[in-house]
């Protein structure tokens, strides 16, 4: 037993007092998680869970529209580097302290001043952009599932709100093998890395036998502009990269699972750094292939299936339908499973933030099964909220496309946090920052301040509009719904979280 292993905050949704340490955290009534993946399931959970060269496919539109292929090349490469650089500042802060609140955790240590109300706001920030971004799976595999029927059944009439019903049935199965098989997690986040690595060799290779080549000039060279409105180079190409930027989101996710993984202060920092990299290579390669063997450039980006790369599998494959549905599905199905690694991660930061008091109803929230072992009740509220949110769908895809580039808009800010209260401390008081078995050493400034300029880089472009004139049917309301997230955090602040939130709970556990 260890007298401090818990500092408890008073008032929060937990007890004030130390509990026995037994390979978890426990906490009030024992809402505790156990541990139980170990550093393959991690790095398997981590490679898997961004989906890379499966998100890249479904991107390719926003490349494609604002700056063509250079911009999917170039692209890719400075978003690998710019996350790489995140996923290193990141770990060495998960290393020290390695839990499901993550960003807000960090945030309330490492802030100069009111701690209390920046942690909370990022509390806000992150758990809604996590929210957001778990409805781009089933968004993405729901429409493109339509945008075949349309290819094969032209007569077909595609409606909106079969999208939304699509995405119900995409969800279903991700939720109760959520709750009910919690302990196939690992299992199945060992056959997602499994579908995620041999799939993509195999869907090259398919690529590479079928379809005719494109040119070096035309992959590597060629810069499209002009079919937006943007007129300026570099804001097109800026504008471009939502397409490649989106495969690299969530690198935190894993983080948020860390009170579930055995050694998590080793574990966890490598399988996010390993992941990123295994992504990126995975990503760049998938992307290179593609624009190789992509047919006619105007047939793929005005495809009536809504997505260019099943318009780029159907000429690649000569017009073969069952040919254009395996290629798809060797994309689809990684993808889907990674959406049972996305919705476990975002349960238990929501979970994590309930537990101190960060959400309404809170004790209500915090509540761990006793016989799942799981946040039921999280879980249930992130699966609500992702419902809720396909139903814009069907008033607006524009508006609903903007609340995915939301997702990735606001998980950037929340790495911005920590990190600039990071840089800040070590120009202040180097001294006072915690070092863990992970460490970037003397590089640990330069890094972080390459993944500051990155986030920074991309939150600024991300909510631009794909195309001029703005029509309200093509405005990007990232922006606007962001800031709405942002005031009502500070609204909620003041009426109520200045009273409840007392900071994250403090976990100085031995893993």
């Amino acid at each position: 037993m260890y007298d401090d292993e818990v500092e408890m905050k008073s008032g929060s949704a937990i007890q004030s007092a130390p509990a026995a340490y037994d390979g978890g955290v426990e906490y009030r009534q024992g809402q505790k998680l156990e541990r139980y993946l170990n550093f393959f399931s991690s790095l398997a959970f981590s490679a898997t869970l961004v989906a890379s060269w499966e998100t890249t496919g479904a991107g390719l539109q926003a490349g494609l529209f604002n700056g063509g292929p250079a911009v999917i090349v170039y692209g890719l490469i400075i978003s690998a580097i710019g996350n790489l650089a995140i996923a290193c500042s990141l770990a060495e802060l998960a290393t020290v302290h390695p839990t499901a609140g993550a960003q807000y955790h960090w945030t309330y240590i490492l802030a100069p001043g009111y701690r209390r109300f920046f942690s909370f706001f990022q509390g806000w920030v992150t758990v809604f952009s996590w929210a957001a971004l778990v409805c781009i799976a089933p968004f993405i595999i729901g429409n493109q599932i339509a945008g075949m029927v349309v290819l094969s059944h032209p007569e077909y009439d595609k409606q909106r709100w079969h999208g939304t019903l699509l995405m119900w049935a995409v969800l279903l199965i991700p939720i109760i093998i959520n709750v009910f098989a919690r302990r196939l997690l690992p299992l199945v986040e060992v056959a997602a890395g499994i579908m995620h690595c041999v799939f993509l060799p195999v869907t090259i290779a398919v690529f590479l036998i079928l379809a005719p080549r494109n040119t070096d000039a035309f992959v590597w060279d060629n810069f499209v502009s002009g079919l937006s409105g943007w007129k300026d180079p570099g804001v097109v190409f800026s504008v471009g990269l939502l397409g490649v930027i989106a495969p690299f989101t969530g690198v935190d996710g894993v983080i948020h699972m860390a009170e579930e993984v055995k050694n998590a202060k080793t574990a966890i920092p490598r399988s996010m750094i390993w992941g990123t990299l295994i992504n990126a290579v995975m990503a760049f390669s998938y992307a290179i292939t593609v624009l190789y063997c992509m047919g006619n450039y105007k047939e793929a980006l005005t495809s009536v299936t809504g997505y260019p790369v099943i318009q780029i599998a159907y000429q690649a494959s000569g017009n073969n339908l069952a040919a254009t549905y395996v290629l798809m599905a060797l994309g689809i199905l990684p993808g889907w499973v990674a959406l049972f690694n996305s919705l476990a991660s975002v349960t238990r930061l929501t979970w994590a933030f309930a537990r101190d008091n960060g959400l309404p109803f809170s004790n209500f929230f915090v509540k761990v099964d006793p016989r799942l072992k799981i946040p039921v009740r999280a879980l249930f509220l992130v699966a609500a909220c992702v419902v809720a949110l396909s139903f814009i769908q069907i008033g607006s895809t524009a508006a609903f496309n903007a609340i995915l580039s939301l997702s990735t808009e606001g998980i950037f800010i929340s790495y911005l946090i920590p990190l600039v209260f990071l840089v800040f401390k070590r120009f202040t008081a180097p001294r006072d920052i915690p070092k863990g078995e992970f460490s970037l050493g003397k590089w640990g400034l330069p890094i972080n301040m390459v993944a500051i300029l990155f986030a920074t880089y991309f939150a600024i472009f991300l909510p631009f509009p794909p195309e001029v004139p703005v029509t309200p049917e093509g405005m990007n309301y990232a922006g606007p719904v962001l800031g709405f997230v942002m005031v009502f955090a500070c609204v909620d602040w003041l009426v109520r979280g200045r009273h409840k939130w007392n900071g994250p709970t403090m976990n100085f556990s031995r893993e």
